[in-house]
Formats: structure tokens, C-alpha cells, sequence
């Protein structure tokens, strides 16, 4: 299949654990937004946006994805604001690639993001308010974008990879 999939969805739905295991599934090389910049750059997401702000993140994050974009086709873990700048619109609706939305609940994302301090736009006294505001914003345009959607509240990451797998072996 000469197509990237990428993954999308809320902070703490699994794109990066599930995309590492599903890299590895699908035998193709697996690529993170948030690692490859932080690589770049030298410094922290939390960082970057202490200096630059979101906006500044934005722009980077932009340009990391359509970096990565030129790389082999592989898995693409994206950060859970990627849907919101109109720039990766096209990015993501591309025949080119294939995105998969990894649905979270909003109690499960607290949950699995409840030790993580490396979390810009977690650091605030009410995290629950903060990601139900963020899931009222993001939520359309991950529907929007996806190709194939995946509840991980439901399953387990192994499950979820079968899931996808299936559903990018239907024609």
C-alpha cells in the first residue's frame, strides 16, 4: 500500500503507543510530529511553546508533517492540535495518504494523561475542563479528516491495530 497512514485524534488516544506497534505490524517506518521536532530543534514541546507560543508550534508542526510527508510511507503520529491550523487541511485530505482517528473519551484521556507534565496545554488547574473544551473544538475536524475511525475507550491497543488493519484491507 503506497500510502501514509496518519494518525489523529486527542491527546492521550494512543497515536504514538498504537503507531510504534502498528509501524512495526505493517512492516513500515514509524514517524511522530512532537519526536521528530523535538529532535530538530533541540528543545522540548513545552519549551517551544514557552518561547514561540502555539501559534510558533503550529507553524513548526506544519512544516514537520509535510516533511514527513516526502519521507517512505510510513505511520505519521501527529500532535492532537494538527486539525486545527487550516494549512495541514489539504494534508490531510489528500488521496495520498490515509488518516485514522483514534477516538478517546474525554474521562480516558485524563486518565492517561494524568501523570504528564510535558503537556502544554495541560498545565492549567482544571484539566478536565480544559480537554472537554479542546475535544468540543477538534472533535468535527477529526471527523472530518478520517478515513477510518477507531474507538480506543473500547478495545485494547492490540484490538484497535487488528481493527485498522482490517479496515485498510477492504478495497
Amino acid at each position: 500500500m503506497g500510502k501514509h497512514i496518519i494518525l489523529i485524534g486527542p491527546m492521550g488516544a494512543g497515536k504514538s503507543s498504537l503507531g510504534k506497534r502498528l509501524a512495526k505490524r505493517l512492516k513500515r517506518p514509524f514517524y511522530d510530529c512532537d519526536q521528530y521536532l523535538e529532535e530538530r530543534t533541540g528543545v522540548s514541546i513545552t519549551t517551544i511553546f514557552e518561547l514561540e507560543g502555539e501559534q510558533g508550534f503550529r507553524q513548526r508542526e506544519h512544516k514537520i508533517l509535510t516533511e514527513l510527508l516526502s519521507h517512505d510511507f510510513g505511520i505519521i503520529a501527529t500532535g492532537g492540535g494538527i486539525v486545527t491550523e487550516s494549512v495541514n487541511h489539504a494534508l490531510l485530505a489528500s488521496d495520498e495518504n490515509i488518516v485514522v482517528y483514534l477516538m478517546a473519551s474525554v474521562a480516558s484521556q485524563q486518565k492517561r494523561t494524568s501523570h504528564d507534565k510535558s503537556r502544554p496545554l495541560l498545565q492549567t488547574p482544571n484539566r478536565h475542563a480544559k480537554l472537554a473544551t479542546l475535544a468540543a473544538q477538534r472533535q468535527p475536524l477529526y471527523e472530518k479528516f478520517a478515513d477510518i475511525v477507531v474507538d480506543t475507550d473500547r478495545q485494547n491497543i492490540g484490538k484497535s491495530i487488528e481493527q485498522i488493519i482490517s479496515q485498510l484491507e477492504q478495497p
